[in-house]
């Protein structure tokens, strides 16, 4: 069973689908750092499927470059990561290149998800014009275009909430309208990530779609409930203490053993090496707002309000709107706030809830909160120089567990 994964980002879904026993043909993204993660997550499953997991664990340690990592892999799988941007002046690049993987055989699937931020509400709400003339509107249509292409069996289209109601809804029906015209029906299911395991509070839109020949018997994504006693704190027990400003990229020691959340989803999986640890410096004006929001949450179960600082902490002209702006990432919590990729911009929606840590999540516990394995390695342009790029491709992602759960069902369909 294969699949074309479109707007791939860090490879989240498709990361899902690999575990459920899914074979990529291609991964198609116009993001540079992005594509070099696919790409070293290819070198990782490659090497475990050869018997050389050792390799994928030298480049962990640092004891090799990433150049030297994709030596180890053969060509076409690194050439199956396309990095274009998807659209009429690409596609036909595209659709050569995803011929030379394809090698005549027929594709049973085509997942993935265009960018949102066109029919995110904060989004419409920060726009002018509420979005209307984003091009990412209309990036539905060039995801029709591939399921004329290649007529996958079934196709999973992951998006926000806000496109049910982007343009009153005008888009989804033209979606709808458009989909069935290239031969295709669709169900569309509104879930939350924390149902599917993941400790998280993430409300999505999947839309599970059909060729107009197969009867499905098409899964009840919204019925899915995954019973977990799990905290929040699952995530942070285990690792080393570090301050604003502090941690190590590649290969640092875990601070304990593991613990059962991390072992029964594979998150913290069998290697004791831990990559990515680092947290951003911060100003001393942040980090005296980050302890009071952690005293009042820690001591009084509240969330701090922006206009109940200090006057003079408070330095952002708006205080009419975001009054939440710093959240305390709640360790006695069933699931988090949602992970989103702002977090790239500053991690004042993310603060540890230790207070002695004093600092936002790092790189490695915004992983974990979207259930991404502790041996994904988020690349960046150049080598070394990926947190920036690594809180965005994480913020972007679609949560590998959720992922895996989804693929399952779609495996049976098929």
């Amino acid at each position: 069973m294969n699949y074309i994964d479109l707007f791939s980002g860090a490879g989240g879904l498709s990361e899902g689908f690999l575990n459920a026993g899914f074979s990529p043909i291609a991964h198609v993204e116009m993001d540079k750092a992005a594509c070099n993660t696919l790409k070293t997550r290819i070198a990782f499953h490659y090497l475990n499927t050869t018997n050389k997991p050792e390799i994928y664990n030298f480049y962990l340690k640092g004891e090799i470059k990433r150049d030297e990592l994709y030596q180890q892999v053969p060509d076409e799988l690194l050439n199956s990561v396309i990095n274009l941007p998807i659209g009429p002046e690409n596609n036909e690049t595209i659709f050569n290149l995803i011929s030379q993987q394809l090698n005549g055989k027929e594709v049973d699937l085509i997942i993935g998800g265009p960018p949102c931020q066109a029919y995110s509400l904060v989004g419409r709400a920060r726009s002018a014009d509420g979005m209307e003339s984003d091009p990412r509107n209309h990036l539905y249509i060039q995801y029709a275009s591939y399921l004329e292409k290649y007529k996958p069996k079934l196709f999973v289209f992951e998006n926000v909430l806000g496109l049910k109601s982007a343009k009153e809804g005008t888009y989804l029906e033209k979606m709808k309208t458009l989909f069935l015209e290239k031969g295709y029906k669709m169900k569309l299911y509104t879930v939350a990530a924390n149902n599917f395991g993941v400790l998280q509070n993430r409300r999505r839109v999947i839309i599970l779609g059909w060729r107009e020949d197969i009867n499905p018997n098409l899964p009840d994504l919204e019925s899915i409930r995954i019973h977990s006693d799990f905290k929040v704190d699952s995530i942070f027990k285990d690792l080393p203490i570090i301050r604003a400003g502090e941690g190590v990229d590649k290969f640092v020691k875990y601070g304990t053993e593991t613990n059962e959340y991390l072992k029964q989803n594979s998150i913290r999986n069998g290697i004791d090496i831990l990559t990515q640890h680092v947290a951003r410096p911060h100003t001393d004006q942040d980090k005296k707002i980050y302890k009071i929001a952690v005293n009042k949450w820690n001591n009084k179960g509240m969330r701090l309000d922006y206009n109940d600082l200090p006057e003079v902490l408070k330095t952002h002209k708006n205080r009419h709107s975001f009054f939440d702006r710093f959240k305390v990432v709640a360790q006695d919590l069933a699931y988090s706030q949602t992970v989103v990729a702002h977090i790239a911009k500053d991690g004042h929606y993310y603060i540890h809830p230790d207070i002695e840590q004093n600092r936002s999540i790092s790189v490695r516990e915004a992983a974990r909160l979207q259930s991404f394995p502790d041996n994904y390695y988020f690349e960046g342009v150049k080598e070394g120089q990926n947190r920036t790029a690594a809180f965005k491709q994480i913020g972007n992602a679609v949560p590998p567990l959720m992922a895996y759960k989804i693929a399952n069902l779609m495996r049976h369909l098929l």
